[in-house]
Protein backbone atom coordinates (compact mmCIF):
# COMPACT_ATOMS: atom_id res chain seq x y z
CA UNK A 1 0.00 0.00 0.00
CA UNK A 2 1.26 3.12 -0.76
CA UNK A 3 0.06 7.23 0.12
CA UNK A 4 1.07 9.63 -2.57
CA UNK A 5 0.76 13.19 -1.87
CA UNK A 6 0.72 16.42 -3.78
CA UNK A 7 -0.31 19.87 -4.38
CA UNK A 8 2.96 21.22 -1.92
CA UNK A 9 4.12 24.58 -2.93
CA UNK A 10 5.35 28.03 -2.12
CA UNK A 11 2.63 30.54 -1.61
CA UNK A 12 3.02 34.04 -0.48
CA UNK A 13 0.68 34.65 3.48
CA UNK A 14 -2.83 34.98 2.88
CA UNK A 15 -2.38 32.40 -0.05
CA UNK A 16 -4.58 28.89 -0.33
CA UNK A 17 -3.44 25.30 -0.99
CA UNK A 18 -4.90 22.29 -1.31
CA UNK A 19 -3.48 19.15 -1.03
CA UNK A 20 -4.31 15.48 -2.04
CA UNK A 21 -3.10 12.29 -0.95
CA UNK A 22 -3.81 9.27 -2.69
CA UNK A 23 -3.80 5.64 -1.73
CA UNK A 24 -3.00 2.71 -4.07
CA UNK A 25 -2.52 -1.33 -3.55
CA UNK A 26 -4.12 -4.15 -1.72
CA UNK A 27 -6.40 -1.97 0.01
CA UNK A 28 -9.78 -3.97 2.14
CA UNK A 29 -10.64 -1.09 4.00
CA UNK A 30 -9.92 2.58 5.23
CA UNK A 31 -10.57 3.95 8.55
CA UNK A 32 -9.24 7.20 9.71
CA UNK A 33 -7.41 9.03 7.48
CA UNK A 34 -5.13 12.06 8.70
CA UNK A 35 -2.48 14.86 7.39
CA UNK A 36 0.40 15.68 9.87
CA UNK A 37 2.73 18.02 9.54
CA UNK A 38 6.79 18.97 10.77
CA UNK A 39 8.58 22.14 10.66
CA UNK A 40 12.49 21.79 11.17
CA UNK A 41 13.26 21.87 14.63
CA UNK A 42 9.72 20.71 15.69
CA UNK A 43 7.73 17.70 16.68
CA UNK A 44 5.49 16.34 14.61
CA UNK A 45 2.07 17.56 14.96
CA UNK A 46 -1.67 16.53 14.01
CA UNK A 47 -3.53 18.97 11.82
CA UNK A 48 -6.28 17.08 10.55
CA UNK A 49 -8.09 13.95 10.90
CA UNK A 50 -10.97 12.84 9.17
CA UNK A 51 -12.92 8.93 10.25
CA UNK A 52 -15.01 7.25 7.62
CA UNK A 53 -17.92 8.59 8.65
CA UNK A 54 -16.53 12.18 7.20
CA UNK A 55 -16.32 13.88 11.12
CA UNK A 56 -13.03 15.98 10.91
CA UNK A 57 -10.81 17.10 13.75
CA UNK A 58 -8.41 19.89 13.41
CA UNK A 59 -5.80 21.09 15.59
CA UNK A 60 -6.61 24.54 17.28
CA UNK A 61 -4.06 26.58 14.98
CA UNK A 62 -5.52 25.64 11.73
CA UNK A 63 -9.20 25.67 12.65
CA UNK A 64 -11.30 28.27 10.67
CA UNK A 65 -8.64 27.91 7.79
CA UNK A 66 -8.15 24.56 6.62
CA UNK A 67 -10.60 22.17 5.97
CA UNK A 68 -10.24 18.18 5.22
CA UNK A 69 -12.55 15.76 2.88
CA UNK A 70 -12.18 12.78 1.94
CA UNK A 71 -13.54 10.54 -1.50
CA UNK A 72 -13.72 7.06 -0.41
CA UNK A 73 -14.29 5.81 -3.98
CA UNK A 74 -11.06 7.80 -5.01
CA UNK A 75 -9.42 6.13 -1.90
CA UNK A 76 -8.54 9.95 -1.31
CA UNK A 77 -8.07 12.52 1.27
CA UNK A 78 -7.64 16.40 0.95
CA UNK A 79 -6.85 19.62 2.59
CA UNK A 80 -7.97 22.68 1.61
CA UNK A 81 -5.60 25.41 3.16
CA UNK A 82 -6.58 28.96 2.77
CA UNK A 83 -5.16 31.89 4.71
CA UNK A 84 -1.59 30.63 5.00
CA UNK A 85 1.13 31.74 7.22
CA UNK A 86 4.14 31.86 7.71
CA UNK A 87 4.06 29.43 10.68
CA UNK A 88 2.17 26.93 8.64
CA UNK A 89 5.57 26.14 6.57
CA UNK A 90 6.48 22.25 7.84
CA UNK A 91 6.65 19.49 5.08
CA UNK A 92 3.08 17.59 5.34
CA UNK A 93 2.91 13.65 5.37
CA UNK A 94 -0.71 11.88 5.16
CA UNK A 95 -1.63 9.21 7.08
CA UNK A 96 -4.39 6.50 7.06
CA UNK A 97 -5.13 3.35 8.78
CA UNK A 98 -7.06 0.55 7.62
CA UNK A 99 -6.74 -3.20 6.47
CA UNK A 100 -4.94 -4.67 3.40
CA UNK A 101 -4.63 -8.05 2.22
CA UNK A 102 -0.76 -9.48 2.84
CA UNK A 103 -0.65 -13.17 2.07
CA UNK A 104 -3.96 -13.92 1.33
CA UNK A 105 -5.19 -12.44 4.80
CA UNK A 106 -6.83 -9.50 6.56
CA UNK A 107 -4.46 -7.15 8.89
CA UNK A 108 -4.54 -4.13 9.83
CA UNK A 109 -2.03 -1.47 9.62
CA UNK A 110 -1.10 2.10 9.24
CA UNK A 111 0.40 3.83 6.08
CA UNK A 112 2.75 7.04 5.58
CA UNK A 113 2.80 8.89 2.82
CA UNK A 114 6.55 10.47 1.89
CA UNK A 115 5.51 13.90 2.45
CA UNK A 116 4.98 17.18 0.45
CA UNK A 117 6.81 20.72 1.40
CA UNK A 118 4.27 23.88 1.65
CA UNK A 119 6.40 27.31 2.30
CA UNK A 120 4.41 30.15 3.06
CA UNK A 121 6.56 33.29 2.81
CA UNK A 122 5.42 36.73 4.41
Amino acid sequence: VQLAESGGGQVQAGGSLRLSCVASGSILTINDMAWYRQAPGKERELVAGIDNRGEANYADSVKGRFTISRDNAKKTVYLQMNGLMPGDTAVYRCNAFGSDLYTGFMRMQEWWGQGTQVTVSS
